[in-house]
């Protein structure tokens, strides 16, 4: 019976068009790869700044595995904790203008002991209505009331915030909405939590590297620092190219979560290699900033030709670039006629993203060149009138200049 059951979700799913399956990749996280046993040109990899398969990048994390081996052993607190994640956690702590960071084995991880750590029963967590998974189930397993208000509405904020009696007040938001990629309204959250005595916690994993003057994040784009964004976490598998996640704040946060993080407590410590690794992907950040130029580059000519093809773009100046469809199923058939021509964009559909809004998420890489983008807008073309939403006929496909 349990089997049956468990066969008829699964079909279920499968009507739906919300059946997921991974594809097996090759080689390094790069645009041109070998995907399912075929090369592709991929538009859905995290890696912004191109640093994953970086050959300094790659040297460290070799150099850190013969000094350190490749595995930790332990957990933080008991012997895992070794000069290079001292040194790293010292290195990100300055990169975001904080007192102090600390690692975890993941950003999920990190969510979920940060906002278990901050808030409990008989307090109040307010969180995003689109905020990531994790920051969600933060806030869901924490134990505090759990508040969630509509995308972006710092007023409605203030009336959740203003009837809150809670102990300890927590607001929760994504820096960078993933699969919207707009920014969240930080000046105003920050201005409302500091006048509710609230903390603001900002996960800003799609917006470290890219975002701001020097890629120091969201925050920075915003011109904000400590004191109005006291709990920022970042994570390095994304701009920074490698894999894990950091919490800054003052030393009282950081002693605080060391303490209390069930995550970080009992969780085995990433590889001093790839701490080493990380090193080396924060200098990058400040040595080749034509990384994020020419990213910049990419997004204002992406978008200028999707909108020439009359496709339906979110409002997004970053990286993550989403193409409105709507209905699962063409998205999901959309994303295989790509496919088929070569091109690697994942199709996203409920529960990740609200019912009806499904779409086709495109993100770029500062190691896409132009030619790359081109040949997407082509292959864009050849399959607009497939969307609902464009115009049938227009001008002839032709590259974007």
């Amino acid at each position: 019976m349990k089997d049956q059951r468990l066969r008829q979700r699964l079909a279920e799913r499968h009507a739906a068009h919300l059946y997921r399956r991974p594809r097996m990749a090759e080689g390094p996280s790069t645009p041109h790869r070998v995907v399912d046993g075929r090369p592709v040109l991929s538009f859905c990899s995290n890696d912004y700044l191109g640093l994953a398969s970086h050959p300094q990048v790659i040297a460290a994390f070799k150099q850190g595995a013969e000094q350190y081996g490749v595995g930790s052993g332990a957990a933080h607190l008991v012997n895992g904790h070794t000069r290079a994640h001292q040194a790293l956690e010292e290195e990100l702590a300055d990169f975001v203008g904080r007192e102090r960071a600390l690692l975890f084995s993941t950003g999920y991880m990190a969510n979920l002991g940060v906002i278990g750590a901050l808030v409990g029963r008989g307090d109040a967590v307010f969180e995003d209505r689109l905020n990531h998974a994790s920051l969600l189930d933060g806030g869901l397993l924490s134990g505090a009331r759990f508040k969630r208000y509509p995308h972006a509405d710092a007023n409605a904020l203030a009336g959740l915030l203003a009837e809150s009696g809670a102990g300890e007040r927590l607001v929760v938001t994504d820096g960078v909405f993933s699969m919207d990629g707009d920014l969240a309204p930080l000046p105003a959250l920050a201005t409302l939590a500091h006048q509710h005595d609230a903390w603001l916690m900002v996960d800003d994993a799609h917006g470290l590297g890219v975002l701001g003057a020097r890629g120091r994040g969201t925050v920075e784009h915003f011109g904000l620092g400590a004191m109005e964004v006291p709990v920022l976490m970042g994570t390095l598998g994304k701009a920074l190219g490698t894999a894990g996640a950091f919490v800054a704040g003052d030393a009282d946060l950081i002693e605080w979560l060391i303490q209390a993080a069930r995550p970080y407590i009992y969780t085995t410590a990433m590889p001093a290699a790839l701490a080493e690794a990380t090193r080396a992907s924060l200098h990058l950040v400040d040595e080749e900033p034509w990384r994020r130029e020419h990213l910049r580059t990419l997004i204002t000519r992406f978008r200028a030709g999707a909108e020439q093809l009359g496709l339906r773009l979110m409002p997004s100046d970053t990286p993550i670039q989403p193409i409105l469809v709507g209905d699962a199923g063409e998205a999901l058939g959309l994303s295989q006629r790509l496919w088929d021509a070569g091109i690697q964009v994942t199709a996203i559909r409920p529960p990740t993203v609200p019912q009806g809004t499904a779409r086709l998420r495109v993100t770029f890489s500062a190691a896409h060149s132009l030619q790359d983008l081109d040949i997407l807008l082509t292959a864009l073309c050849k399959f607009r009138n497939l969307w609902h939403s464009s115009p049938s006929g227009g001008e002839p496909c032709k590259s974007i200049e």
